[in-house]
């Protein structure tokens, strides 16, 4: 196992996810496999991993019950556990307190080594930093009485809320956890969320390294192309060697469901092999063919903003639209919907296509704000 140095730890540069775990039906429902779940763990801490990440949503609430039961039956030095506030729910950022201890009780440990803000977004940004919940505050009362060695975010918003963030507690942020794979390197501005860290020196956290499976298999064309340039690397593991080609990444957090993912996963991170030059060139090609064919040519050019006599930020839609198409689904794109005045999302287009007529990409723009909002169910 490849280890990471951070602060005074050494961490598995591979850590478990605790939000996928291995599921089966009991009385009628879908819940997590304890036993299953308890094998996975048992043979990634046989196999190096020390480091479980959980959360207070995860599986309905069920993960940080089911991974406390697991990791108390092992000394408590041997693990380090993460869990978040989950101020995803505003309903929850005056329950700061209650929900902490809640968690400590669920999690069946007297601290947490990792405790994130859990997913800063465009609609509870400015709630996590209203000083009248007092939420950094009693975080970091909890850090000074040792219930939490170390704090850090998450962060599923744009660059410029994860901006606005980091300028009011950058300071006191350790850790930062971002989704970054060779999709989002580009297509969710990872990136510029690298520089960004960096700029802080604060460590990357990494979600998503196989963006949800899928970057576990390709095209057969892809994959031959691969296989050329490392021919005993499954294309898995091809994911995985991008993310230790970046510097400051010291976790790389995967949601495993089965003992086989568990493996090959371990598999891999036996050895640091980062990509070179022509592999890195190649990987990111394969990223562009991929949303090629499946994403608008938008280039943020705001010819048409000047134009919609809505006042829509055009540039901004299509790019949560290309998200949600590519996605086929999924909790971002109508995430940060859900944060714009009722006027200025997709469903307010009048389909007038002034923007149509002056975009460079002929980008038939008026269709995509139709069927945007067709496939978010605003109308």
């Amino acid at each position: 196992m490849i280890y990471k140095d951070f602060r005074d730890l050494k961490l598995s540069n591979l850590g478990l996810g605790a939000m996928r775990l291995p599921v089966k039906e009991i009385d009628g429902k879908q819940s997590i496999d304890e036993e299953e779940t308890s094998k996975m763990v048992k043979y990634a801490i046989d196999n190096g991993i020390n480091y479980f990440d959980t959360a207070w949503g995860y599986h309905d609430g069920e993960s940080e019950i089911v991974m406390g039961n697991i990791l108390s039956k092992y000394p408590r030095d041997e693990f380090y556990l993460a869990t978040k506030f989950p101020g995803y729910d505003i309903s929850n950022m005056d329950k700061v307190e209650q929900i902490f201890e809640k968690q400590l009780q669920k999690c069946k440990v007297d601290y947490f080594d990792f405790y994130l803000f859990h997913n800063v977004y465009e609609i509870n940004v400015d709630l996590y930093l209203d000083k009248k919940y007092g939420i950094l505050e009693y975080l970091l009362k909890q850090k000074e009485n040792r219930r939490i060695k170390h704090l850090g975010f998450s962060c599923h918003g744009s660059l410029d809320v994860m901006d606005k963030f980091l300028k009011a507690y950058g300071k006191y942020m350790e850790f930062g956890q971002i989704q970054l794979n060779y999709l989002d390197y580009k297509f969710q501005d990872a990136k510029a969320k690298i520089e960004l860290l960096n700029k802080y020196n604060i460590p990357i956290w990494v979600m998503e390294p196989l963006r949800g499976g899928r970057l576990a298999k390709l095209a057969d064309d892809q994959e031959k192309r691969l296989k050329k340039l490392r021919t005993g690397e499954n294309i898995p593991a091809w994911a995985f060697r991008f993310l230790q080609s970046i510097p400051n990444v010291t976790m790389i957090l995967s949601g495993m469901s089965t003992m086989e993912q568990l493996k090959e996963n371990i598999n891999t991170f036996k050895e640091d092999k980062p990509l070179n030059d022509e592999e890195m060139k190649e990987i990111l090609k394969i990223a562009d063919e991929m949303l090629d064919k499946k994403i608008l040519p938008c280039t943020a050019c705001r010819y048409c903003t000047a134009h919609c006599p809505k006042g829509l930020d055009i540039p901004k839609l299509l790019s949560l639209y290309n998200e949600h198409t590519f996605t086929k689904g999924g909790f971002i794109a109508p995430m940060a919907i859900s944060a714009l005045p009722e006027d200025k999302r997709p469903s307010t287009c009048i389909g007038c296509r002034s923007c149509e007529a002056v975009c460079p990409q002929q980008i038939k723009i008026s269709e995509a704000m139709s069927n945007f909002t067709k496939q978010l169910g605003e109308i």
